[in-house]
């Protein structure tokens, strides 16, 4: 039985797919071959720099810079968190809740106060925001009657999260005891 000499879309695709990588491999290699050659010749001045790749569209969504923010906050890298966030935000307006969330974890809670505000601002709904402002608030020891009525809130427009949102309301009401 003789094999087909023609090749399918599928094959076609493949083999294409293969090329484009080995093309870019080949110009990879030979930029670095490009530049190693003039380094080594002394005429690569110090003040020159290597060929730049500018992004002119963010291939990201919203949506995907908050899950990527979301991974670099669980491994703990909070500056990146952050920054991912910031780009969240632009179309996202829960991002402001997950960036309070990454300032509040760095201690930087001026930052953290400002990102809650911004989210209850853009989403008055968003229950989290508010228990979140008041925990801050409970954390710094400042703003108690503000912090029990954002908890309330939070209580409020969020029921199914009573458990969350009466533990700051408790805490906030045994600080505020004389």
């Amino acid at each position: 039985m003789e094999k087909n000499k023609f090749l399918d879309d599928a094959d076609k695709a493949q083999t294409m797919s293969c090329m484009s990588y080995l093309k870019c491999r080949l110009t990879h290699i030979l930029l670095l071959s490009c530049c190693s050659l003039l380094f080594s010749s002394g005429l690569f001045a110090s003040g020159c720099a290597l060929p730049r790749i500018i992004v002119l569209e963010d291939p990201l969504t919203s949506k995907e810079h908050l899950e990527l923010g979301v991974a670099y906050e669980k491994k703990g890298e909070f500056d990146s968190a952050i920054k991912q966030y910031r780009l969240a935000a632009k179309k996202l307006s829960v991002a402001y809740l997950y960036l309070g969330n990454a300032h509040f974890q760095k201690n930087e809670l001026h930052e953290a106060e400002e990102s809650y505000k911004e989210a209850i601002k853009r989403d008055a709904h968003n229950a989290d925001a508010y228990n979140n402002l008041a925990w801050l608030y409970y954390v710094k020891g400042n703003n108690l009657d503000e912090a029990e009525r954002l908890a309330k809130k939070a209580l409020e427009l969020n029921p199914s999260k009573k458990n969350i949102y009466d533990d700051t309301l408790e805490k906030i009401r045994e600080v505020k005891k004389p």
